[in-house]
């Protein structure tokens, strides 16, 4: 990924990019926390595993 060109891109980048994956991140309200939490590892886990091949 390129570097943002200033602080005021990379923040509003971050800005709309956090307001756009809570809108659409509707798993998260069907999962108790511990249950999310312990999905959301297995991804991360799967993906790192699947990278590192």
């Amino acid at each position: 990924m390129q570097r943002f060109r200033s602080i005021r891109n990379l923040q509003n980048f971050a800005a709309f990019h956090t307001s756009a994956l809570n809108h659409f991140n509707h798993e998260r309200s069907l999962y108790s926390g511990v249950n999310f939490k312990l999905n959301r590892a297995a991804a991360l886990s799967e993906g790192r595993q699947r990278d590192a091949a």
